[in-house]
C-alpha cells in the first residue's frame, strides 16, 4: 500500500510538468500524504489490537498452566492432560501473535519513515517550486529574505505582540477591578 503511494509521489515529483499543472501536482502530493497518514493510523490501530490479543492469549496460557498444576497437586490426571493440551494451544497462538506483532511494528516503523519522507518531499516541493504554493509561498519567501537581511516582519514581531498582550491584560484587569469596586459599593448600600 505504501509503495503505491510513495511511487505516486515520486512520479509526481519527477514529472516534468508545465507551470500550469503545478497546482494539480501539489494537490496530488497532498492527497498522497493524507492517504499515507490514514494508512499509518490504521497500522497503529492494528498494532494495538494485536498487542491486546497477545496479552489476553498470555493470560489464557497462564490460566491453563495454573489449572494443570492445581490438577497435578490433587493427582487428577485427566484434568492435567486437558490443561496441557489447552496450554500447548495457547502457547502456540501466543507465539504466532508475538511474530505478528513484531511484523506489524516493523511495518509501522517503515510506514512512519515513508510518511516522513513524503512530507519532506512535499514541503521541499512547496518551497522550491514557484507557483506550487501560489502567491502565499512567494510572499513567505520574500518575508524570509527580508528577515535574513535584518528586517522585521510587522505581524510576527514577538516583542510587540507580547507588549500588546500585556497591555490588553492590564486593561482587562483594570476593568475587572472597577466592576468589583462597583459591586462592593452596591452591596454596602444594600446592607445600610
Amino acid at each position: 500500500m505504501f509503495e503505491r503511494l510513495r511511487d505516486a509521489l515520486r512520479a509526481a515529483l519527477d514529472a516534468a510538468t508545465p507551470p500550469g499543472n503545478l497546482r494539480d501536482l501539489a494537490r496530488q502530493m497532498r492527497e498522497a500524504v493524507v492517504d499515507a497518514k490514514v494508512a499509518v493510523e490504521e497500522v497503529r490501530a492494528a498494532v494495538i489490537r494485536t498487542d491486546t490479543e497477545l496479552a489476553a492469549e498470555r493470560q489464557r496460557l497462564a490460566d491453563a498452566e495454573r489449572r494443570g498444576r492445581l490438577a497435578g497437586e490433587i493427582q487428577d490426571q485427566e484434568t492435567v492432560q486437558v490443561a496441557e493440551r489447552f496450554a500447548a494451544k495457547h502457547r502456540e497462538r501466543a507465539g504466532v501473535l508475538e511474530r505478528k506483532l513484531a511484523a506489524q511494528r516493523e511495518e509501522l516503523a517503515l510506514a512512519e519513515r515513508e510518511l516522513t519522507e513524503m512530507q519532506g518531499q512535499l514541503k521541499s516541493a512547496d518551497l522550491g517550486a514557484p507557483g506550487v504554493g501560489g502567491a502565499a509561498s512567494s510572499t513567505e519567501q520574500a518575508w524570509r529574505d527580508l528577515q535574513a537581511a535584518g528586517g522585521t516582519r510587522p505581524d510576527v514581531d514577538l516583542q510587540q505582540e507580547l507588549l500588546k498582550h500585556d497591555i490588553d491584560r492590564a486593561a482587562r484587569e483594570r476593568a475587572a477591578d472597577e466592576q468589583l469596586d462597583l459591586l462592593k459599593k452596591k452591596i454596602r448600600k444594600k446592607k445600610e
